[in-house]
């Protein structure tokens, strides 16, 4: 038998090694993606389905003292930032009040890192919540909702936002405890909260607090002062009833639909009809209770707030299509929106209305007309003049003067003279007061606190 020359040897122990290396690459690849697989825990999926909907909000707002305040120091600017989640796909965000209170610019940050500038679409100081917009050409993301009235103790939660400016902070943590009460200030305080020890950090106000599906089960919103592990977010659920009023058609577009849904229990197979208004859009097609709304317009509905985003933007006398399903069959409606009507929506006489913003406020109002409006460049939707103000008057009080725009009052935005009257008559104004305020000089967006003379007149 022939010995194998020197250089076959060297040859078949070359292409040992290299057999040998090949078996070795393959044992890292596998292992590899083995340990990949192992890395993507339910936790870094719940991240990474929800951060496309979470948005990073900054902006710079005016503190301290009155609106015509000379007190050197005493108003100064500061820069803000906080979170907020995309709850509709033409762009609709809800984040926390304080987060875009007095800010003159709110800039979002999209997940694309993409920044653009958001208006105020409506609010609510006292649940500390708001609606803003942002126009970006394209359909958003929109958050996993879930559900926060079957919460555990001890269950696991995730928090992103913007802690500190740095964006898309994730935390974890569990629930600690359910329905606390927490007195963050003088003037507010936040009933029903979930209290957390995944760390909430200023800049996470606005931002989700999720379950470990990905699901938004909250919205954080408060730290402890000098404590840790102690943060705390408003349930989803108390949250959508706020963002359904915020979004509805009623008070964004005047227009209704007449349905009263079931919202204790959102349900991926339909919202559940309580009641229909008696001589309302769904009313003349035949709606009833019981019927199960599954879409309109064709997007799926679960629950109150799936409605108003349907037919938010939808012009009088539109119709959309809706199915619903009755005694276990399915049935197609054509609804058609309607305007808000008068017996339901009071009628107001304008030149009453200003002579009584000049008894109890002590200013005369004019409507601006909305293409001089839109040359102010901001965020508001319109406003009123100021024409004249009374000595010594409320107005004259907070240093408001003619030419001022008075752009909101407390949560309202104060477009038409009726706005200011609806505000004035509501039974509940005594405890409002004394009562925010928002104007616009020039090019800043400026507030004060004015208390008013309701027994002027």
């Amino acid at each position: 038998m022939p010995v194998p020359s020197s250089r076959l040897v060297s040859c078949l122990r070359t292409a040992a090694a290299v057999v040998a290396m090949l078996g070795c690459l393959e044992t890292l690849v596998v292992g590899s993606a083995a340990g990949s697989e192992l890395r993507m825990t339910p936790l870094v999926r719940a991240v990474q389905g929800a951060r496309p909907s979470i948005v990073n909000i900054h902006g710079e707002k005016i503190v301290g003292g009155d609106v015509n305040s000379q007190v050197p120091g005493d108003r100064r600017r500061v820069n803000g930032m906080g979170t907020g989640v995309v709850i509709d796909e033409r762009g609709y965000i809800i984040t926390n009040h304080h987060v875009v209170d007095g800010v003159k610019k709110i800039l979002v940050t999209t997940h694309d890192e993409q920044t653009y500038i958001a208006a105020l679409v409506s609010h609510d100081p006292k649940t500390d919540l708001a609606v803003i917009k942002i126009d970006v050409g394209d359909v958003l993301p929109v958050i996993k909702i879930g559900v926060s009235s079957d919460l555990m103790p001890g269950e696991t939660v995730i928090a992103v936002g913007n802690a500190f400016g740095y964006e898309h902070t994730v935390t974890q943590g569990i629930i600690s405890a359910l329905h606390r009460s927490v007195q963050v200030s003088d003037t507010q305080s936040y009933e029903d909260l979930i209290q957390t020890d995944a760390s909430i950090n200023p800049g996470n106000s606005g931002g989700p607090l999720l379950n470990i599906d990905g699901e938004m089960i909250g919205i954080n919103v408060a730290v402890r002062a000098g404590a840790q592990g102690i943060g705390f977010a408003i349930p989803v659920d108390n949250a959508l009833t706020v963002a359904t009023e915020l979004l509805s058609t009623r008070r964004l577009d005047r227009t209704w639909h007449g349905l009263v849904v079931d919202n204790s229990k959102p349900s991926i197979d339909g919202a559940l009809v309580k009641e229909v208004l008696a001589e309302s859009p769904a009313a003349r097609i035949g709606l009833r209770p019981g019927d199960v709304i599954k879409s309109i317009a064709s997007k799926p509905i679960a629950r109150v707030l799936d409605i108003e985003r349907a037919l938010l933007g939808k012009q009088p006398g539109v119709s959309v299509p809706l199915i619903i399903e009755r005694d276990a069959k399915t049935e197609t409606f054509d609804l058609t929106v309607a305007s808000v009507p008068d017996r339901i929506r009071p009628v107001v006489d304008v030149a009453t209305s200003t002579d009584r913003a000049w008894n109890i406020l002590g200013m005369k109002l004019e409507t601006v007309p909305q293409r001089q409006f839109a040359s102010y460049r901001t965020r508001y939707r319109g406003g009123l003049v100021v024409t004249e103000v009374r000595q010594d008057g409320p107005a004259a009080k907070q240093g408001i003067r003619r030419g001022d725009i008075l752009v909101g009052m407390h949560i309202w935005e104060t477009i038409t003279a009726d706005n200011v009257s609806y505000i004035l008559d509501r039974p509940d104004f005594a405890t409002l007061e004394p009562v925010k305020f928002y104007i616009v000089r020039g090019t800043e967006t400026l507030y004060g606190h004015m208390s008013v003379a309701r027994n002027t007149q």
